[in-house]
């Protein structure tokens, strides 16, 4: 060999140097000293060389970086052809295949697998920069999803080499990286991996130079969301190498699908097919070569028919695909026999199986096919002609046919693929997403032979090689002249000229033959002289030898290239025979038809190709490029040989060298200067900087540097310089004067502004103070008058007061002081008699018993007495009997409670005055135990101090020595008054009804006021008990009821006192008796008063800690008095008798219908609780208006059915009855219960036993003549209506007379004959109907409704002029009437009149407004509050039920027009929601119906059509209306978007509505509230298109809505679309508070605002007017809360059901419920801002977990089992669980979809039995057990029964009665499998074994056992899946999957053997479908699939990905910090 050197350097020992072996490229070679010291070069092949002394000397150094070799190729010292491949050859031989030229990756076919395509080198280069890491396509494929991410544009990768240069491969390496670090393993990935094998399998084929040749070229489209997840794909298919199903090449194959099918299929279906083996068939053997080494066809037929199904094709897809294949392979086997038919050449089917069975395959007529292949057919002039074809022709017609079939096949394939991965965006057309291209097209090809393919094939490498021409020379060179930088361009080769030649001169290649195509009689020779002629001085032509020669050649970027014309037009036509068309539309061959259904294409398959490289080049033009160079290192496909003239034949022409130099010596980095100036601007020294106006152009900056430096040095410039100077100097001095002279004239200016600004400032402060004082002295003075007014009323009162105690003391009668005096006289002797008797009592002590004290303490009280005994016998239950002695617990307690919380030691420290202490004392305070502001209070506060230490006998008596009767003293007098004022108090001469005279008006009788009544009588506030003597009193014999009355009017004022002074004296009170006494006086009060909220706790807690005997007691009274409210009488005799026995007093209550009813009531109870309780004994629904009354001699009157208390009424009775000197317990009372009032909506068919009282009251009634009427008519109607219930239909004189006199009054009686009423009534009887008990009550609610009245005492204050200012109100079903004390009706109203009410107070008194069609009346009453309740009640329940509104305003919109004052009728069809602001109505006058706003009518309070004069409103009385309807405005004005609006929001339009233009609308107010839906954004850059009517006005309510949507329907439509297009978020907000503003359904609004705050935040623009707005409104509720929610938070779903409920019921809180294992629940609260991961770790700390790693929340729906990941909003709704096509918010389906939140365990890792109790037991064991029940596991028999024992315990505990049982609860023991392994009773027996060992552990401590006993097993923790496959032969069918932390493992069901275990890091990708769960096992290129069949792949792929990132942050938190730019 002779070797060449050029002359360098001397070199030495182990030197690298380059020669040149003659090949055209220098090599490497090494320097080596001989033993001579002569020089010997070892080339890089081993061989050595000699050197002569003069090569020596001229030896080339090699450069360092070529020695070993770089990663870039860009740093290689030696930058030219030699180093370049010597760096590829070394690299190679270090098993190194990728290496850089910059950004494009240099790919070498290593022709063996290397581990390089792992999972784990997927993580490594995800996140990393390009360079980071050594070369490889990972980083290509990441650098690609990067920018896409980072710059949101397209990225493409093309991918280009020579056929078997690896472009496949790489190409699929990229879309597994892709699909990886998508990070979704969702299906639709697995569907874009699985359709590659699919497109191999068809498109694919072994050739010479590759064993998996792509023979199509394809172009991916990956389509990524925002998150950069892929979401859908597309393919494109360009130019099938259909030639090669009928003809191959030697040592070449047809497609692999055929050679797969054959040995794949089952021999059933390959007999179905009739097929055999590849060598039977012609087409599969033309080549040679049936098997491929390195491939297993049976295997990967498995391979395609699992990617099949992924991308859903059907069972019946796949077969018809096997029949069109077989169906052609049984064609090539087709042969034809010549013929002569007609003189003419013809041919026939030679007769075989193959023929009978491809006609029956494609599904046509045999002898139709045989003519279709032996018959051209074609049209001429006038007919069709058939021309028969020889044998040749005969099987090319055969073969177009084949071809056609399998290309249309193939393109069929593809579009089923396409519209499997290819998903259209659902978020509109508009939707703009990002996607990542690749490009793996046919390589470069020269072969011995080239035919129209391969000019085709290389026309596309042609284009692809400009295409990287002129993105890496060409824009890159222009950009820099552009920018006139200096640069010396490159040479560089364009092959432009061989493109022009090709398709773009005119007459081009291409067109010429597309031009000769469509000439009838055009063929191959004439189209190649035409290119001769054309092209034949083109020197990228070379033309044919001669005439004979049919070739012609192309000088290509990558060489030269012959190609045989022969047959080049009958490709480019690409067409079939027409009578083969007939044929395939006679065919019953579905699949058939459709792969030749009319479709419109180019004619030519040269013009298809150009269109779909057209496309192609357009789509690569719009995305930013990345490049793969793929090169084969030999043409042997064999591994570590490396072909150099190959290889630098292909770095030629792929451009390397000029693609190095150009980015060697260019500027890699371009950054336009907005980019430079953001990132390098901290780089200038100034802050100001704008790139519109800082720019500055170095070269001008440079220029004029250098003419400055040229003129410096010009003599003439110099002498112009210093004149220059001079005139500049006096310039300067000349400016400077000027300045003074300005300045001077400026300050003189501004000093006489300044004095006139100062002056009139002066003015104006003067004026302002002025002002303010005025203004402060007229308030002063007008709150002074009013002072004043105030105080000399209060000292008015006073005197007169005082007046009227004097006048009633002197004009008392005679028999009144009379009975006064003897009162006082009989007070003072029980006094003195007490007193003698605790003295002999004193004197001899005996020990007593508790029950013994009680019955001393109430001696003044007989045994046995009959209760209301004037009456007769007492009902049964009045009758109060002594129970016996029975021991109780003595009272006396040892008080110590200094350490609790509300103790009466830290009380009194805290409260008590001076030195006074908590415990026991038997001395006089000198001052009260609290502070009392009043000198009055707190002296008789002393004097009930005094008394209770009588009463309890702590203090010794004084003694009453001859004392002689003695006139009353005042405190006496006052006494006696008081007694003589109760009855009064109660019952007024005016409201008494007498029944045995003529009927009176019955009236309430609640608080009425005795003075009024009675002036003879004292005010009680005049009582003084300051100023009782104690001394006079004898607490040993006193009576309760007697010390409570004397003390009542201390109540108020002094409660707490009294409390403090009883509690102290029990307090360490070693007293049996005075303790006894204590607790009774405590008793008592706590059943009259409570104490304040001061003292409450703690009174409760000293109750609490008191004797069992009176402790519980007391508390319970306590809790009663408080929940009822304070007494206002003392305590009545039958209280102190139940307070004797400290149980419950029966009562009886009398019925209408003569039955009684005895009920338990105590001291608190209310007749509201009796009325209850009553209706619940007679089973009485309908209780409203029936009311308690209280009958006491002759008078009875009304307890209402409120909170009167019933014992306050008994105790004014007694004290009645005292009064007129008897006894209290004979007092005459009766308790009734009766209907006191009708609703208007009253029906009796409701409830019958309302109406039998009702019916047994009006009888009862007629006959004592409560109801009077002036016809007699009625009572005979009411009458005969009580015979026909009485006696029947049934006539009878006898029966009438007793019906007359039954029911008719004795006065009617007198005054008719009774034989006149008896024919009456008789006569009557006949008319009577069924329902007469209902009749009878509704005849008398409408005949008497003043009868069924609240009456109310009133004083007229203000209004129209009435007769009376005194009056009394009725207020009944029918309406309000005012009524003088005779019952002359002064004004009557109907409901329909009342257009409101009022609660309000006038002077002292409480009083209510009540605004009517006839005006205002303010009425002052004591009830007023009860009063105006009463009367809102009914107009709420007349207008809930009323169908009648009146229109107050006109509205003219079509469909509801209608004119003020119109009647309107409600339809209620439930079509619109009034509670929405909307009904439906009709228009009386007019008759038209529509949708009508609550705001714009009346609904009127009537349930009949109201008269004409109701509906008439006056302009005062809309106004009152609407105040009254509508929520009070704010008194600031909040702020709008008014100022928003000027500068964002679009121009305002004209007002809309019909007849706009007439009304003179004005300009529309964008920012305001508007009715109408608006019809166009408000935003001026708005873009996208909105959905009107607006959903907002419609859950506003200022829009009609239908009933039938739901909230959440609406909130989807307002949120939904915000959430997915960020433009919009803006226009939500400010449609959301445009609503807002002046709208009185802002309240609807405010829901809305409160659910948007918590989704996004507007943007910065808008942010600060949102934050104004919700701060100028402080009192709305939700407004804190909103401006707490606004923060930078960004949701991708709309509110989730659960907010929108909360909000929708006014609470800004949600409380979950969260389910645990064990079956516990517990609530949690959320927001809508709640990650998973922050409700994982609160429920952890909730439940003290040792850790919340491993646990997740889990929802199941009634179909899945979700997981929550933990990075989700927990508000935000899963989009498998919420799908609009399923989910439950949607189209038709229930507002919400049952779920359950489950928190369970997940990940068991860490997981130790007994370390964590709570987990264990919650957790652990409820899911372990199932598992082991399910029979999972694999155990011993011995394990089993000990696990049994421990779960046998479980059950029962130690209950071993349960023995007998284990045969029948074997199911819950012992694992499913395994439970017929032995008899029931040997399992009874082992069992019962096992849990005698076990004696004496808990149930908690079995469970922590049974886990402890499965801990060791390989299978647990794991997550069991059974599954259904077909991918392994080698496994069963039905496979047990477990995932656990160690793997996933495949076990045999059946033996519970385990077949494989995977670790994580085998597994390269998994995904999940519906019905399929697929993995991918092993590196990317060789992986393993494994596809399964399982409803359950979801949990699956979700447990697997867990797993794997569990790990993944394990291993990140030890990994060096990632520096990436964007987010792994």
């Amino acid at each position: 060999m002779t070797l060449t050197v050029t002359h360098c350097a001397p070199c030495f020992q182990g030197e690298w140097v380059w020669v040149d072996p003659g090949i055209g490229v220098p090599i490497g070679a090494r320097v080596k000293l001989t033993d001579t010291g002569h020089q010997l070069l070892v080339d890089d092949e081993g061989k050595e060389h000699k050197l002569s002394q003069k090569e020596e000397g001229s030896i080339r150094v090699m450069h360092p970086t070529s020695v070993e070799g770089v990663d870039d190729m860009i740093r290689l010292g030696d930058l030219n052809e030699a180093g370049l491949l010597r760096n590829l050859l070394v690299r190679h031989r270090q098993g190194i295949i990728y290496t850089y030229t910059g950004s494009v990756l240099v790919a070498v076919n290593p022709y063996q697998e290397l581990p390089l395509y792992t999972a784990d080198q997927v993580r490594l280069y995800h996140g990393r920069r390009l360079g980071e890491l050594p070369p490889h396509v990972f980083a290509i494929a990441d650098t690609c999803y990067f920018n896409m991410r980072r710059h949101n544009r397209d990225q493409c990768c093309i991918i280009s080499g020579e056929s078997g240069a690896g472009k496949t491969e790489s190409t699929k390496l990229v879309l597994q990286f892709l699909a990886a670090v998508s990070g979704q393993h969702s299906w639709i990935e697995q569907q874009i991996l699985e359709a590659n094998p699919i497109l191999e399998a068809f498109g694919n084929a072994k050739t010479i130079r590759n064993d998996n040749s792509s023979r199509f070229g394809k172009y991916v489209e990956i389509f990524f969301n925002k998150d950069g997840a892929i979401e859908g794909a597309r393919m494109e298919q360009y130019l099938l190498e259909k030639s090669r199903v009928c003809h191959q090449a030697m040592e070449e194959r047809n497609y692999h699908i055929f050679y797969c099918m054959l040995a794949g299929m089952t021999a059933e279906q390959k007999k179905t097919l009739c097929l055999g083996n590849a060598a039977e068939f012609s087409y599969l053997k033309r080549g040679d070569c049936i098997v491929c080494d390195g491939r297993d066809d049976a295997k990967d037929y498995t391979r395609i028919r699992t990617a099949l199904k992924i991308l859903t094709f059907t069972e019946t897809h796949c077969w018809e695909i096997l029949k069109l294949l077989a169906a052609l392979l049984h064609l090539g086997n087709v042969s034809f026999e010549a013929t002569i038919l007609n003189n003419m050449e013809s041919s026939d089917v030679s007769l075989s199986d193959h023929f009978t069975f491809a006609a029956k395959l494609l599904e046509v007529q045999p002898a139709a096919l045989a003519v279709s292949l032996t018959y051209r057919s074609f049209m001429t002039n006038r007919e069709r002609v058939s021309k028969p074809l020889n044998s040749e022709q005969a099987a090319d017609s055969r073969d177009a046919f084949v071809k056609a079939i399998y290309g249309k096949l193939f393109i069929w394939i593809v579009g089923r693929i396409n519209s499997a991965i290819h998903k259209t965006p659902t978020n509109g057309p508009k939707y703009v997403r990002n996607s990542i291209g690749l490009l793996d097209i046919f390589g470069f090809e020269n072969f011995d032979s080239n035919s129209f393919e391969q000019l085709c094939i290389n026309f596309a490498n042609e284009q692809l090689q400009q295409f990287f021409v002129r993105h890496v020379f060409k824009l890159e060179q222009e950009e820099y002249t552009k920018e006139d930088i200096v640069w010396k361009s490159i040479t560089f080769s364009d092959n432009t000229d061989t493109l022009d030649l090709l398709a773009v001169k005119p007459l081009n290649v291409l067109a010429l033959i597309d031009e000769e195509s469509h000439f009838p009689k055009g063929t191959d020779v004439t189209m190649l002289n035409k290119m001769n002629r054309a092209h034949a001085k083109c020197n990228k032509y070379i033309p044919s030898k001669n005439t004979h020669d049919m070739e012609f050649g192309i000088r290509h970027f990558a060489g030269v290239v012959h190609y045989d014309s022969n047959g080049f037009l009958e490709k480019n036509r690409d067409a079939l025979n027409s009578g083969i068309l007939k044929l395939i539309e006679a065919s019953t061959n579905t699949l058939l038809q459709q792969l030749f259904e009319k479709e419109r294409q180019v004619s030519t398959l040269s013009g298809q190709f150009r269109q779909s490289l057209d496309s192609l080049m357009n789509a690569l033009s719009k995305c930013q490029p990345h490049f793969i160079r793929c090169f084969k290192p030999n043409d042997d496909k064999k591994s570590m040989v490396f072909d150099r003239n190959l290889c630098i034949r292909q770095l030629r022409y792929s451009g390397m060298i000029d693609t190095i130099k150009i980015r060697k010596l260019g500027y890699p980095i371009r950054h336009t200067f907005k980019q430079f100036l953001q990132r390098y601007r901290v780089l200038l020294n100034t802050t100001v900087c704008d790139p519109k106006t800082d720019a500055h152009d170095s070269l001008l900056e440079r220029e004029r540097e250098r003419e400055l430096n040229r003129k410096t040095n010009d003599h003439m410039y110099l002498l112009l310089r210093e004149s220059f100077l001079l005139l500049s100097v006096s310039f300067n001095q000349l400016q400077l004067g000027f300045e003074r002279l300005q300045s001077t004239i400026r300050g003189r200016l501004a000093r006489g502004r300044y004095l006139k600004e100062l002056a009139a400032a002066v003015t104006m402060q003067s004026q302002v103070r002025g002002y303010l004082a005025r203004k402060s002295y007229k308030s002063k003075r007008e709150a002074v008058t009013v002072l004043q007014a105030h105080t000399r009323g209060m000292l008015a009162r006073k005197t007169t007061n005082k007046m009227k105690t004097d006048v009633s003391a002197v004009f008392l009668s005679a028999q009144e002081r009379m009975a006064r005096e003897r009162s006082a006289a009989e007070l003072q002797q029980r006094l003195e008699d007490v007193l003698s008797q605790s003295q002999e009592a004193a004197a001899k002590p005996e020990p007593v018993s508790e029950q013994e004290m009680v019955e001393t303490m109430f001696g003044f009280l007989p045994n046995r007495v009959a209760v209301g005994g004037r009456e007769g016998p007492a009902p049964e239950g009045f009758e109060v009997r002594l129970t016996t002695n029975v021991p109780e617990e003595q009272p006396v307690v040892d008080y110590d409670d200094e350490n609790e919380e509300f103790s009466f030691t830290k009380f009194s420290a805290l409260h008590f005055q001076g030195s006074a202490t908590y415990s026991h004392i038997k001395q006089r305070l000198r001052q009260p135990l609290l502070y009392h502001e009043d000198e009055g209070d707190a002296l008789a506060c002393l004097t009930v101090w005094w008394i209770i230490l009588r009463f309890m006998g702590d203090i010794a008596e004084p003694k009453l020595i001859n004392q002689e009767p003695s006139a009353p003293t005042p405190n006496q007098n006052n006494l006696g008054q008081r007694q003589n004022r109760r009855l009064s108090n109660l019952v007024g001469l005016d409201q008494v009804l007498y029944i045995r005279t003529q009927p009176q008006i019955q009236f309430n009788f609640v608080h009425c006021n005795a003075n009024e009544l009675d002036p003879s009588k004292l005010d009680p506030s005049k009582l003084d008990p300051s100023k009782l003597d104690p001394s006079k009193l004898d607490s040993s014999k006193l009576d309760p009821s007697k010390l409570l009355e004397a003390l009542s009017v201390l109540v108020c004022p002094c409660r707490d006192e009294i409390y403090c002074q009883i509690i102290k004296q029990l307090v360490n009170n070693k007293n049996q008796k005075s303790s006894l006494r204590g607790w009774v006086l405590l008793s008592i009060c706590l059943g009259i008063f409570p104490p304040t909220e001061l003292l409450m706790q703690v009174s409760l807690n000293f109750l609490g800690r008191g004797p069992s005997s009176y402790g519980p007691y007391c508390a319970e009274r306590l809790r009663r008095i408080v929940a009822n409210g304070e007494r206002g009488e003392p305590p009545c005799w039958i209280e102190l008798q139940a307070v004797k026995t400290k149980k419950a007093t029966q009562v009886s209550v009398a019925l209408m219908d003569g039955l009684s009813v005895s009920l338990p009531v105590d001291s608190a109870c209310t007749s509201a609780e009796v009325c209850q309780a009553l209706a619940k004994k007679v089973n009485l629904k309908d209780i409203y208006g029936f009311s308690l009354y209280i009958g006491f001699c002759e008078k009875v009157w009304s307890l209402g059915s409120g909170g009167r208390h019933v014992m306050d009424a008994i105790s004014q009775c007694e004290q009645e009855v005292r009064r007129k000197g008897e006894e209290e317990q004979h007092a005459p009372w009766r308790l009734y219960f009766r209907k006191e009032l009708f609703t208007p909506w009253h029906d009796s068919s409701i409830d019958a036993v309302s109406t039998d009282l009702i019916y047994r009251q009006v009888i009862r009634g007629l006959k004592s003549g409560e109801y009077h009427s002036e016809k007699e008519d009625d009572f005979v109607q009411l009458a005969a209506m009580y015979y026909y219930v009485t006696f029947g239909s049934a006539i009878s004189g006898e029966n009438a007379k007793k019906v007359v006199e039954e029911c008719i009054t004795t006065e009617l009686i007198e005054t008719k004959s009774q034989g006149k009423l008896i024919q009456l009534v008789n006569a009557a009887h006949t008319q009577s109907t069924d329902s007469v008990k209902g009749d009878v009550v509704d005849y008398a609610r409408q005949k008497w409704p003043i009868y069924f009245s609240k009456f109310y005492e009133v004083t007229q204050m203000s209004g129209p002029p009435l007769p009376k200012s005194n009056f009394i109100v009725a207020i009944n079903w029918n309406g309000i009437s005012f009524q003088d004390e005779k019952e002359k009706k002064l004004i009557e109203l109907s409901y329909p009149e009342v257009t409101g009410v009022n609660k309000s107070r006038y002077g002292q008194g409480p009083s209510v407004s009540l605004a009517t069609l006839r005006g205002q009346f303010l009425l002052q009453s004591v009830d007023a509050g009860e009063m105006a309740d009463l009367i809102q009640w009914y107009l709420e329940g007349l207008k809930e039920r009323s169908v009648y509104a009146v229109a107050l305003q006109d509205v003219n919109k079509q469909g509801r027009s209608m004119t003020m004052n119109h009647l309107i009728t409600h339809l209620t069809d439930g079509e619109y929601s009034p509670a929405r602001g909307w009904i439906k109505g009709t228009n009386e006058r007019t008759g038209n119906t529509g949708a009508i706003s609550t705001d714009t009518v009346l609904v009127l309070p009537t349930l009949e059509k109201p008269s004409d004069t109701t509906l008439v409103r006056s302009p005062d009385q809309k106004k009152t209306v609407a105040q009254n309807a509508h929520e009070r405005e704010e008194a600031i004005s909040p702020v709008s978007l008014k100022e928003f609006a000027l500068e964002y929001f679009r121009q305002p339009g004209k007002e809309g509505g019909r007849g706009a233009q007439a009304r003179g609308a004005g300009r529309e107010k964008l920012w305001a509230a508007s009715k109408e839906p608006i019809k166009q954004p408000l935003l001026k850059i708005f873009l996208l298109s909105l959905t009107f009517p607006s959903p907002i006005l419609k859950y506003m309510g200022d829009y009609p809505i239908k009933q039938v949507r739901q909230p959440i329907e609406l909130t989807d439509q307002i949120f939904g679309p915000a959430t997915q297009h960020v433009p919009l978020q803006d226009e939500v907000y400010c449609q959301i508070m445009r609503q807002m503003t002046s709208n009185s359904s802002r309240y609807y609004g405010w829901q809305l605002m409160w659910l948007c705050t918590g989704l996004f935040s507007p943007s910065q623009s808008l942010l600060r007017y949102t934050q104004r707005f919700l701060e100028s409104r402080p009192r709305e509720p939700l407004a804190a809360d909103c401006l707490q929610r606004l923060q930078m938070l960004l949701r991708k779903l709309p509110p989730h059901q659960v907010e929108v409920d909360a909000i929708q019921q006014n609470s800004s809180q949600i409380f979950h419920k969260i389910h645990f294992p064990n079956d516990s629940t517990e609530l949690f609260e959320v927001t809508s801002t709640t990650r998973i991961r922050d409700l994982v770790r609160n429920i952890a700390y909730k439940l003290i977990l040792a850790s919340a790693d491993g646990y997740g929340l889990f929802m199941k729906t009634p179909n899945k089992v979700h997981f929550k990941f933990l990075s989700q909003l927990f508000g935000e709704r899963e989009k498998p669980i919420f799908k609009r096509s399923e989910g439950p918010c949607f189209s038709g389906a229930p507002a919400t979809m049952p779920y359950l939140v489950i928190f369970m365990r997940k990940l068991w890792f860490n997981v130790t039995p007994g370390r964590d109790l709570t987990s264990d037991l919650t957790f652990h064991f409820p899911q372990e057990f199932p598992k082991y029940l399910r029979g999972y596991h694999k155990c011993t028999k011995e394990e089993m029964i000990s696990l049994a024992g421990l779960l046998f315990r479980v059950k029962v505990d130690t209950d071993r009665s349960q023995f007998v049982m284990i045969p029948r609860m074997l199911k819950e023991l012992v694992p499913a499998d395994e439970i017929k392994t032995m008899s029931p009773e040997d399992w009874k027996k082992h069992i019962i074994s096992s849990y005698n060992k076990q004696a004496g552990i808990t149930l908690d401590e079995a469970k922590v056992a049974f886990l402890k006993g499965i801990c060791h097993w390989p299978t647990f923790g794991c997550a069991f899946f059974e599954v259904k496959q077909t991918s392994e032969p080698s496994y069963p069918s039905i496979v047990q999957i477990a995932i656990s932390k160690q793997g996933v493992s495949f076990i045999d069901p059946k033996t519970k053997e385990l077949l494989v275990m995977h670790p994580f890091n085998r597994i390269t990708n998994w995904s999940s479908g519906s019905t399929y769960f697929h993995m991918t096992i092993g590196n990317l290129v060789k992986g393993n699939s494994f596809l399964c069949e399982t409803s359950l792949g979801y949990k699956m792929d979700d447990l697997l990905s867990s797993y794997v990132n569990m790990y993944e942050m394990q291993r990140q938190s030890v990994r060096p910090r990632n520096n990436s730019m964007f987010p792994t």
